[in-house]
Parts: C-alpha cells; sequence; structure tokens
C-alpha cells in the first residue's frame, strides 16, 4: 500500500492554490479540477432537457445512467436503480418522511407510530420526523451520552413492536462522532423496523456500504464529497417502489422515476459522477492492485479514513495547547470514532471572535449552532453563539493545522 499522496491530492483542487486554509469542509467542500471539467464539459455540448430523439439529449440520459453507477458503486447498492438524484439530501428526507407518514398504522397486526430521532443529528433529519406529529406519529428521542456518543444499550430500551422507523446520523456534522449503524440495523430490524440514515457529513471520511450497513434508506449529499451542489437517495429497491409518492401520471412508479420529481441539476450530477471517479483514481495510485472500480473506491476511501486520523490526531494536540474545550471525544484513542470535525470553544473569547480572528490569517472555520441546535443545547451552548467548527478532509495537511494552533495560540496569548 502506497503512502497517502497528499501533494498530488492538493494539486487536483484549484481551489487550494493560495494561501488561504479551508477548515469549513462541513459545510461543502472543494472540487478536483476533473469534476469543474465534466461540469463544464456537460454545459458546452449537452445543455438540453433529456428524453428527446436527438443526440445530444441521448447523451444526458446516458450521462444520468453512468453516474446512477457510479454513485452504486460507492455506496455498494445491489442495483443502480436503488439511486435517485435531486437538489439535496434534505428534499430526500422529505419525500421519504411524508411516504412514512402516509403509511403509519396500515401494519394491521401492529399500530407501528413510534418514530426513533436522536439529538446527536442535524435538524434536517429531525424536523421532517417531528412535522409527522401531525399526522399520528410519536416521536421517542435517543439522546447522546456525556461522551458525545449514541450507545447502542440506550437504543435496545426505546425499541419497541410500535417502533416504525429509527432515523440517525452516520456521524454528527458538530462534533464529528460516528455512529455503528450496522449494529442499530440489526437491533433495528429485530424489532421490525426500518433504518433511515444520514450519511451527509460522514460522506467524505470513510467508506459507504449499504449492504454492509443493512440499513434501508440513505441520504448523501454530492457537494460534501466533492462535487456541486445535489444530493442523492438510496434505498432498497422494493422498499422504495412500496413508498406512495407524489408523481405526474405518466411517471413510471417505480424507482429512480418515481423518486426524482422535476428536473434537477444534471451537469452536477455529471459532476457527482466525476467526483467519484476521482476518488477511484486515488485508490489505484495507493492500491495498485484494486483492479474493480469499487475495489478501488474502498482503497481510497480507507486511505483516506487513516490519513484523517493522523489530522484529527494534531488537531486535538492543537486545541489542547490552547486550552479549548472540545466537544465529543477528545482523546486519541478514541480517534476512530470521530471524523475530523471539530466543535470546540476558546476560554473568554466568543465563537465568532474566534472566526473573525481566524479569517483575518486566512484561515476559514465556521461559528454557531451548525444546525443542530438540540445538540448545542445539551452541550449547554446558547444557539445564537454555538461553538467554533473546524472541519477537515483528506486534501488538508497537518502544516494546515500547524498554522491553525499557532493562530489559536496568539489569540489567547493576550
Amino acid at each position: 500500500m502506497a503512502e497517502f499522496p497528499i501533494s498530488e491530492v492538493r494539486a487536483a483542487f484549484p481551489a487550494l492554490q493560495d494561501d488561504f486554509v479551508f477548515f469549513d469542509n462541513a459545510a461543502g467542500a472543494q472540487s478536483p479540477q476533473t469534476v469543474l471539467n465534466a461540469v463544464a464539459n456537460h454545459l458546452l455540448h449537452r445543455n438540453v432537457q433529456r428524453g428527446g430523439r436527438y443526440k445530444k439529449s441521448q447523451e444526458v440520459d446516458e450521462a444520468i445512467a453512468q453516474a446512477r453507477t457510479s454513485v452504486a458503486l460507492l455506496v455498494n447498492a445491489r442495483h443502480s436503480d436503488e439511486i435517485s438524484f435531486g437538489m439535496n439530501a434534505t428534499s430526500f428526507m422529505r419525500l421519504v418522511s411524508i411516504a412514512i407518514g402516509q403509511s403509519l398504522g396500515d401494519h394491521r397486526e401492529n399500530d407501528r407510530r413510534e418514530i426513533i430521532v436522536t439529538d446527536l443529528d442535524h435538524e434536517a433529519n429531525i424536523a421532517v420526523w417531528l412535522a409527522l406529529e401531525r399526522e399520528g406519529a410519536k416521536i421517542v428521542w435517543w439522546n447522546f451520552r456525556d461522551d458525545g456518543r449514541l450507545h447502542l444499550e440506550d437504543l435496545e430500551k426505546l425499541l419497541s413492536p410500535r417502533t416504525r422507523i429509527v432515523a440517525c446520523t452516520l456521524a454528527s456534522n458538530a462534533i464529528g462522532s460516528i455512529l455503528n449503524v450496522a449494529e442499530v440495523s440489526k437491533r433495528a430490524h429485530a424489532a421490525g423496523a426500518e433504518v433511515f440514515i444520514d450519511a451527509v457529513h460522514y460522506g467524505p471520511h470513510g467508506t459507504i456500504d449499504v449492504q454492509a450497513f443493512d440499513c434501508d434508506y440513505l441520504v448523501c449529499s454530492g457537494y460534501k464529497m466533492f462535487s456541486p451542489h445535489m444530493g442523492f437517495l438510496w434505498g432498497r429497491l422494493e422498499t422504495l417502489n412500496a413508498l406512495p409518492t407524489f408523481r405526474e401520471d405518466f411517471v413510471p412508479d417505480t424507482t429512480p422515476s418515481k423518486l426524482e420529481v422535476g428536473t434537477y441539476v444534471y451537469e452536477n450530477v455529471a459532476g457527482m459522477d466525476a467526483a467519484v471517479r476521482y476518488l477511484e483514481d486515488l485508490g489505484r495510485k495507493i492500491n495498485p492492485a484494486a483492479t474493480s472500480r469499487r475495489a478501488a473506491l474502498v482503497a481510497s476511501t480507507e486511505a483516506i479514513k487513516c490519513y484523517e486520523a493522523q489530522l484529527s490526531g494534531a488537531m486535538l494536540d492543537a486545541l489542547a495547547s490552547a486550552k479549548a474545550t472540545v466537544y465529543g471525544i477528545t482523546t486519541k484513542d478514541q480517534i476512530a470514532h470521530r471524523t475530523p470535525t471539530f466543535g470546540f470553544n476558546l476560554p473568554g473569547i466568543s465563537p465568532a471572535k474566534v472566526t473573525e480572528e481566524l479569517a483575518k490569517r486566512n484561515i476559514g472555520v465556521r461559528d454557531g449552532h451548525m444546525y443542530s441546535p438540540r445538540l448545542m443545547k445539551r452541550l449547554g451552548l446558547a444557539k445564537e453563539s454555538g461553538e467554533v467548527r473546524a472541519s477537515l478532509v483528506h486534501y488538508n495537511t497537518v502544516e494546515d493545522v500547524r498554522r491553525f494552533g499557532s493562530a489559536l495560540a496568539e489569540m489567547t496569548s493576550h
């Protein structure tokens, strides 16, 4: 296995060629040149609607089919038709939640109206389920513990014959904690419930394998994974085909057509295809023995996870030196259970002031509630001010972290 080729990685991203340290990747990552080329090529040569009999329109159909195959390989779907494209992950969350709401109480042997949600999640994966209370749903809360993690034994106590679905994150966008979703699925399915996974934050940080996760639905945002703005949904073929959804009469009642409501941004889907191929190419550089597309993707994502663990270790050191309060996992022996996303605060300095001072030094981080106000409340933080979040991905470097640490040291030395 080759050493992680960080210089080659950085050279692939035009946005990284200036003096700016980009630590706001959880809000959206940068794109490699190959992705930018794919988007431009689509707009230049096939910026037309699908379904026509002429060549350019047919090329759009082919490009969408190609992207669907690529994303299916990325998540290890059983069939490419299990992948649906759209504007963002939130719209798919709402689409699935509405369908679930319409089917509440349909199980004649059991009245399954309980929906388990967590306070570790992005609000998008909470609000769409809370909206079902008007349909008769009962919301059951799975709370994270003081270590910033969701514990499976706590879920066990909440599952019952009334549980319809467990909606949870694969990794927290605010504090980085990773959840063992395969074990969630095992327990939920034993209780006769389904599992909905928000993989938006986890997407760029490790291997996604819906077959190993054994979940029923999973959503991702491509723009967190080096593509332009778009989202996608994976679901079991038979499960998606059984969902009651809005569609026009001429649209087939089968996936993916029934879930791709209206026209989405085709050039961004072409960009998502290129983003997957970027990861494949990286995987082949790291492990030339990875001959299949899926094997190359796994080689890439596993190498990214290992490299990012080094970044996480360096970040913990930098934050400890600045006497920062770090939320969630703070010990190096637990780094495997977090992404390199750090929610923190500095003593005596407001989150907004920290981000402003870092911005003056050409370091981009974010402050606020991170769309997770319930999580902030649990941490004892005001929704208005929240935390500072520094979020790294595989194109960041230990040198970036040193520069970040030096900036924090300057701020806290006064």
